[in-house]
């Protein structure tokens, strides 16, 4: 950690962590490709409830992200009991989160749907989707807790598996479903569906069973479980501002469909395509971060100065050649990336535009997202927090519906100039957060390695 070389050791961090993020995409953008062959309509429908989506994930990682964090430290104090309990909290809190889910998934989708579309058929299969993907997802929860367990105990490869289990059955269970292979009936987006929280429920029962029987580090045990309060506390103190994150992209994605609705309800489609082709670019990106996150905390501890400066120096190189890959991609090649999705020639006429315009993005979201993993690691979680809040409610959204007096495709400017500013607000927090951590002189040194 203080002594091998920065990049091979950051490759190596970040491996993992990106492996298991671009399995995490492949549920929504497997679903995607296969419903995109029913129908359009079909593919609007999973579209609108793609944001849902993102607000359960925010609720499990969130919790799995605190549980994490207060297992990992826990066990370097060689506090085991208190780590096992921390543990088991989770298991626990992820059964909490679901049940939120089965309620509120179940008796919101009419509305959901109303607000989104008029057509009947998108209205019809988008509540079946919600509802089945919600009530059912018990698997998700546990699934991305018992991941975070095995991560926390440093056992990498498992948590890989995992995901990688989920992720190939849905793959091979959506076809089968969705049209009616084998003798089966055709169930369409209803198939979609059951077959993503099937393959949820297999690899989250596997993942608790393998964490329950078969762990080695902690006590499972959940014989005479209690909440302890202490516990709780710890947990969301880390894991909080991460759920608040993401809870905020959820609603905000919801937010800025009702934005383009009114141009066209094929627009909603077509950002629908966009944002599961951009997991595919940000989650790597993720992943570094995840790299960078400990090495850059771990020599912030350690006084490394020159290690942190490194490692932030090849993170921010790191992700800036993969986006600036992506936003070439997007620029030049639009319409194959829609092609896929079953694109109709509506499709096309909006979306080459908008993938061209939001890949302007690309490069100032990839410097935004390793600044804000320097943060965290030098213990400002909360200025992260204050970047994501302040690019998608005080720049996205205002310049979002500021443009929609005039075209569609001004809107989608709204995404290259709230990354812009999030970038210039990190990079003006991280100047100020070095002259503050670091001593004088090698706050200097940092601003000019960023430079």
């Amino acid at each position: 950690m203080v002594e091998a070389p920065v990049l091979p050791l950051l490759l190596r961090m970040s491996g993992p962590a990106v492996f298991s993020m671009l399995i995490m995409s492949l549920y929504n953008v497997v679903d995607s490709l296969f419903v995109s062959a029913v129908s359009e309509e079909a593919l609007r429908a999973v579209s609108i409830i793609f944001p849902v989506n993102t607000l359960m994930i925010a609720f499990a990682v969130g919790t799995s992200t605190g549980v994490n964090s207060f297992v990992a430290r826990r066990l370097g104090a060689e506090d085991r009991e208190t780590a096992s309990l921390a543990a088991r909290h989770g298991i626990v809190l992820s059964f909490v989160n679901w049940l939120v889910f089965v309620v509120a998934g179940y008796f919101s989708a009419p509305a959901l749907m109303h607000l989104f579309t008029a057509n009947p058929s998108v209205y019809a299969d988008g509540v079946s989707y919600m509802r089945i993907v919600t009530v059912a997802s018990l698997g998700l929860f546990w699934q991305i807790h018992s991941e975070k367990i095995f991560q926390a105990t440093g056992n990498m490869t498992r948590a890989m598996y995992m995901q990688s289990m989920g992720a190939l059955l849905n793959i091979v269970m959506d076809p089968i479903l969705i049209f009616g292979w084998f003798g089966l009936p055709a169930m369409g987006v209803r198939g979609a569906a059951v077959a993503t929280v099937a393959a949820q429920l297999i690899a989250g029962a596997v993942s608790v069973y393998l964490l329950l029987r078969r762990e080695e580090v902690l006590d499972m045990r959940m014989t005479g479980f209690r909440f302890d309060r202490t516990v709780l506390r710890s947990i969301y103190r880390v894991g909080f501002p991460s759920m608040v994150t993401m809870t905020v992209m959820g609603i905000v994605g919801m937010i800025f469909n009702t934005i383009i609705k009114p141009f066209s309800e094929v627009a909603i489609t077509v950002f629908g395509v966009y944002m599961k082709l951009e997991s595919f670019v940000f989650m790597p990106v993720f992943g570094i971060g995840q790299g960078m996150l400990p090495l850059m905390g771990y020599n912030y501890g350690a006084k490394r100065y020159d290690r942190v400066r490194s490692v932030l120096k090849n993170g921010l190189i790191l992700v800036t050649a993969i986006m600036g890959i992506a936003t070439v991609i997007f620029q030049f090649f639009p319409n194959l990336l829609l092609a896929p999705f079953q694109a109709t020639e509506e499709m096309y006429r909006m979306g080459i535009p908008a993938f061209r315009t939001i890949s302007l993005c690309f490069v100032f979201a990839g410097i935004t997202i390793a600044l804000t993993n320097a943060f965290n690691a030098l213990g400002k979680g909360t200025h992260s927090l204050f970047i994501s809040i302040f690019r998608q409610v005080f720049i996205l959204l205002p310049v979002a519906f500021f443009f929609a007096n005039w075209h569609l495709d001004y809107i989608w400017y709204a995404y290259a100039i709230s990354d812009l500013g999030a970038m210039l607000m990190a990079i003006v927090l991280y100047i100020r957060l070095s002259r503050q951590l670091l001593p004088a002189e090698e706050g200097v040194q940092a601003l000019r390695e960023l430079a």
